[in-house]
């Protein structure tokens, strides 16, 4: 007989990742799909950070590292903090992990104990809620209204924090909306934070490097350093890089919570692997001038699919700031109905009835925290994005 933990039970299987395997499978079994569910930019790894990775395997640089990470990365990313976030920290102070997930999930789970309270804005990322949860902790959910651009205010956040209060769990730009917090209105929740010194901090930098037009990007420890010895800020090569398929992430922080998280890391994967360590390096320390290369076409596509999301009778579809998703809202087409007959009952019932019916996949807004919305990646190419757009614009007229 199987037996299963109680844990398991209490957590959900990833909705994105879901999503995008249902595509992948739809496509293998000869279907025409155009899959914007995945969170991953569709460019090729830039070609000295390749170079970089083969020239390591040549080097033989093949064996264990530091279980949380080499030292030469470890400096790369000091120098980084450094030069991009005013940030100072010591190698001591760093973690390396395979991909930001691994690095989130060591914190929390070095740090959590039933009974503890981390406040997770939504929309929130589909794996903040069941990482607390795994690791003992209690999720207490923030809603991040569409008329307040997806950001929480800082009222809210005062009323959400309690004696209980662990952690702050901030993501700017986010993943889903795209919504950033500019130097004003991530000054006035760091204000809040100063007024509870209890409450600690994870900072997930991990859209950094993608923002559009004049937003200034800053993260909590930058612009309000009180805060510095009670927050983590995470970050990795995954997305700004082209990266995500190398499995770094990393993250500074106070030297308490890296050593925890460093002896929670020896018991799980150990060190990321090695090679992927040393692209990384490359990264860090390499040419940036593609990233702006990136941005432009990320910033391309966003206006493309916001402008025309948004003219379909019934959807909502707000410009964000970063990141490659929107959240568009599909408040106006609640309770229609779809040409193959389908009740668009609420955002699930949405995204499965577009799937079905015009090969296009994307992701319910209620595994984010937040409906009714649907979440699209336009990490993907100006053709398939155009056609995409076209699809989706058919479906929502054919709704009666």
């Amino acid at each position: 007989m199987q037996r299963l933990s109680a844990t398991l039970q209490k957590i959900k299987p990833s909705a994105t990742v879901s999503i995008s395997t249902q595509a992948l499978e739809m496509k293998a079994a000869g279907q025409d799909v155009i899959g914007l569910g995945a969170g991953e930019p569709d460019f090729d790894t830039p070609a000295h950070i390749k170079a970089a990775a083969i020239r390591a395997i040549e080097a033989g640089h093949t064996k264990y590292t530091a279980p949380d990470g080499m030292l030469d990365l470890k400096k790369a990313i000091c120098r980084k903090f450094a030069r991009e976030n005013g940030l100072e920290y010591s190698p001591a102070q760093i973690n390396v992990g395979t991909g930001g997930k691994q690095v989130l999930f060591n914190a929390l789970m070095a740090t959590l104990n039933p009974g503890d309270e981390v406040i997770v804005p939504a929309p929130y990322w589909v794996s903040y809620p069941d990482m607390v949860t795994v690791a003992g902790g209690t999720p207490v959910i923030v809603e991040g209204r569409l008329e307040d651009g997806f950001r929480i205010t800082p009222q809210a956040l005062e009323a959400a924090i309690t004696p209980a209060t662990k952690w702050l769990i901030f993501n700017s730009p986010s993943n889903p909306t795209g919504a950033g917090y500019g130097p004003e209105a991530l000054k006035a929740l760091t204000d809040v934070l100063m007024r509870h010194p209890h409450v600690m901090v994870m900072s997930d930098d991990m859209y950094e490097h993608l923002t559009y037009g004049d937003f200034e990007f800053r993260s909590p420890a930058q612009i309000e350093p009180g805060l510095y010895d009670r927050t983590l800020t995470v970050n990795g090569v995954s997305k700004a890089y082209a990266m995500t398929g190398w499995r770094i992430g990393y993250a500074g922080g106070p030297d308490w919570l890296i050593a925890a998280m460093r002896k929670m890391q020896t018991q799980s994967t150990s060190n990321p692997c090695t090679i992927s360590q040393w692209a990384a390096l490359e990264a860090l320390d390499g040419p940036q001038g593609f990233l702006d290369d990136f941005r432009v076409a990320f910033q391309r596509r966003r206006d493309i699919i916001c402008a025309r999301l948004d003219a379909i009778d019934g959807v909502t579809c707000p410009v964000p700031e970063g990141a490659f998703y929107i959240y568009p809202s599909i408040a106006g087409l609640i309770g229609k109905t779809s040409a193959g007959g389908t009740l668009i009952a609420d955002d699930e019932a949405f995204v499965s009835a577009l799937l079905a019916e015009t090969g296009v996949a994307v992701v319910h807004g209620a595994a984010f925290g937040l409906s009714p919305n649907f979440r699209v990646s336009y990490a993907v190419a100006d053709d398939v994005l155009d056609e995409a757009c076209t699809r989706i614009e058919r479906f929502c007229a054919g709704l009666t």
